[in-house]
């Protein structure tokens, strides 16, 4: 039998909830050109960040009908020169616990330009992760049936 779970709307806006609000105050976001990683454990290779933001402190509005939003996120100012290709959100201590893609429309982080200079100013116009009702998992059971 082929696998096809769906999660309600309650329950995507709960996982998305759960673990973007886990991203706590001080979260930043880091924009990188460069190949995005498999996942946000894989180590960053000779990718170069490209700015810097800082999230507020409360960095996403509540979920609602599978989609979570950021808050507004300051501006930064561009620390490189590359094509911006993909984002990280990091908390307030540096560790990694998201990526995403990078673009200018349809992706997850919305510039208004993935071109980025040195010393330019560096907004966004929106960030968004949104869960599909279609999204899979594995579960497993062990001990007596």
């Amino acid at each position: 039998m082929a696998l096809n779970p769906k999660l309600a709307v309650l329950n995507r806006n709960a996982a998305l909830d759960a673990a973007l609000d886990s991203l706590g105050t001080g979260a930043k976001l880091r924009i990188y050109d460069g190949t995005q990683p498999t996942d946000a454990d894989t180590a960053l290779g000779s990718q170069v960040m490209l700015a810097e933001c800082a999230l507020s402190s409360t960095p996403f509005n509540a979920a609602a009908s599978g989609s979570k939003s950021a808050a507004s996120i300051s501006n930064g100012t561009a620390a490189a020169t590359g094509t911006a290709s993909w984002f990280s959100l990091l908390t307030s201590g540096n560790v990694r616990k998201f990526d995403g893609s990078c673009g200018t429309s349809s992706a997850d982080l919305v510039l208004n330009s993935v071109a980025i200079s040195s010393g330019a100013t560096v907004s966004v116009s929106s960030l968004a992760f949104t869960m599909a009702a279609g999204c899979y998992f594995v579960c497993s059971w062990s001990g007596d049936h």
